[in-house]
């Protein structure tokens, strides 16, 4: 293994951990606001294939990536509406919430598939940070979405720690009965989550398709909004452990389309499984330690509130 091809497993390895960060994220914040979401693949989907449409149609790729992100949150909200609004058992919904969001994505770009890109995220230009042996092009010349998913991730982080907002979110997520006494609105908290994370997992899917591989194709998420759910688990609802744990992640992607170019002779099945496998392997370990101290889960994620239920 060369320089070169170590700096570029590298790069790979933080871009496709802003990916997963960005999705994971998300789904970290319905979680913490006691809405549970599987439909994270789903909604990465219709961010990916609506990305790529506005690329096409209005060549911006910041309108586009904006789209993304409303169709993202305009999908949860879906989720939402069923689960905070009604009811509706939760994980049925998000499961619901997938295969909708696939197979619509797959309706709404059969007419895409195979065109050249109307838009890109372009990496951004850092002038001399550029140039700096190892760190410039590994940190300092990707797309702009990946710097947009660390300040998003500070954000979070400093809004759910130090904040009124933070705190009335995360109680909903602990005890809605409680949140809803202090006079807050558990419902309007839930919702807003719940569409903030789909715009932000849209926004996930949006810099599939506008930067990572500028192009549609039918199953271009290929499961990674299943790895972003895993990633809330294995980071313990903490937004910076899941930034550590998307890197992890993005490491094992990044191996899955470099290695072969390190003159490894590996079975390309193999590397797809990597991923998968990893996400397996690490969510059984967290359940075995389950069993041995308490979950740091929200003690109220996934289950419905009803105010007359108080």
């Amino acid at each position: 293994m060369n320089e070169a091809s170590l700096v570029g497993l590298l790069f790979a390895t933080v871009s496709f951990g802003a990916l997963l960060y960005l999705a994971a994220l998300g789904e970290l914040l319905a979680e913490k606001a006691g809405v549970l979401n599987l439909g994270v693949e789903g909604m990465m989907a219709i961010g990916a294939v609506t990305a790529f449409i506005a690329g096409v149609e209005f060549q911006n790729p910041w309108l586009a990536l904006v789209i993304a992100m409303l169709s993202g949150a305009l999908l949860a909200s879906v989720h939402g509406f069923f689960t905070v609004g009604l009811g509706a058992e939760q994980v049925v919904s998000g499961l619901s919430l997938t295969i909708l969001g696939v197979g619509l994505a797959a309706y709404l770009g059969k007419s895409y598939v195979g065109l050249p890109p109307g838009a890109e995220l372009v990496p951004v230009e850092w002038g001399s940070l550029s140039d700096w042996p190892w760190v410039g092009p590994i940190l300092f010349s990707q797309a702009p979405i990946v710097y947009l998913a660390l300040v998003l991730g500070i954000t979070v982080s400093l809004t759910l720690s130090r904040t009124r907002l933070g705190l009335a979110l995360r109680a909903a997520g602990e005890s809605a009965s409680s949140t809803d006494s202090a006079g807050h609105s558990v419902l309007g908290l839930r919702l807003s989550a719940v569409a903030a994370g789909g715009a932000l997992a849209g926004a996930s899917g949006a810099y599939l398709t506008l930067s990572i591989t500028p192009q549609w194709a039918e199953g271009v998420t290929a499961g990674r909004g299943w790895i972003a759910v895993a990633l809330v688990i294995f980071g313990a609802w903490r937004p910076g452990r899941v930034g550590w744990g998307a890197l992890l992640f993005g490491g094992t992607l990044a191996l899955k389309t470099r290695l072969q170019t390190f003159g490894v002779d590996f079975s390309p099945i193999i590397l797809s499984m990597l991923p998968y496998v990893l996400t397996l392997l690490i969510l059984l370990i967290i359940s075995i330690q389950a069993r041995k101290r308490p979950s740091p889960a929200p003690a109220a994620l996934g289950l419905a509130y009803r105010r007359e239920e108080r």
